[in-house]
């Protein structure tokens, strides 16, 4: 049987199912991640930058002296970032994203790239957003951790890094949905791995709220 498409494995178990679960989804997505905070606040007033993958647009107010630019895959949820925070949000594949190179003062990806589903998107993706940024500019990578022992999920080393995490969507009256959302859990290492081969310099990394995540320039700033 011959296997589907990257595109069209993503297509089945990411985009279909995160527009499915849009409202339910943003209604458990409030609160920012103090790391990824204090990157937004430690910018510079004024500064221009993009959220790739930006959800409900959670991330878009942390610093009002900012003006930061949102793009989802998800229709949905781009609806409900423009409403619900009244963000400058587009529809866009990581991929493909509608910005011109070197035209930004930084980026931040959070939980997206562990979303596609071969290494080689993965770092066309990283690519994708170091393009983005001007000399000197930073780009913060978030993903999900394999080394998750402590966690509910109880995923560790062994475990297998590619795999389907259900969400689950409970209504009144009505049978529970089971959607399957494709992730690759990052091992340790292998995020800052990608980088480097996407062309980008490590600034810092660490481990936070069982996600790995990097700070990076181009080799180019």
């Amino acid at each position: 049987m011959e296997q589907p498409s990257a595109e069209a494995y993503e297509a089945t178990h990411v985009h279909s199912v995160y527009n499915a679960i849009a409202p339910h989804f943003s209604s458990t997505r409030h609160k920012p991640w103090p790391l990824i905070s204090s990157f937004l606040t430690a910018q510079p007033p004024g500064a221009t930058g993009l959220d790739v993958g930006c959800g409900n647009g959670k991330y878009l107010p942390v610093n009002p002296t900012l003006h930061i630019f949102g793009s989802d895959r998800s229709e949905n949820l781009v609806q409900l970032a423009r409403a619900e925070r009244n963000g400058e949000v587009v529809v866009a594949d990581a991929l493909s994203l509608p910005y011109r190179e070197c035209s930004v003062d930084f980026v931040i990806c959070v939980a997206v790239i562990h979303h596609l589903s071969t290494r080689e998107r993965r770092q066309e993706a990283i690519q994708a957003l170091l393009r983005c940024v001007r000399a000197g500019g930073k780009v913060l990578v978030y993903a999900w951790a394999l080394e998750q022992g402590t966690s509910r999920r109880g995923w560790d080393e062994g475990s297998e890094q590619d795999t389907l995490v259900p969400w689950v969507m409970r209504s009144k009256g009505k049978p529970d949905a089971t959607y399957q959302r494709y992730y690759h859990l990052y091992r340790e290492g292998e995020l800052e791995e990608d980088v480097v081969a996407a062309g980008g310099i490590i600034l810092e990394s660490g481990y936070e709220k069982d996600n790995w995540w990097v700070v990076c320039s181009s080799k180019e700033t």
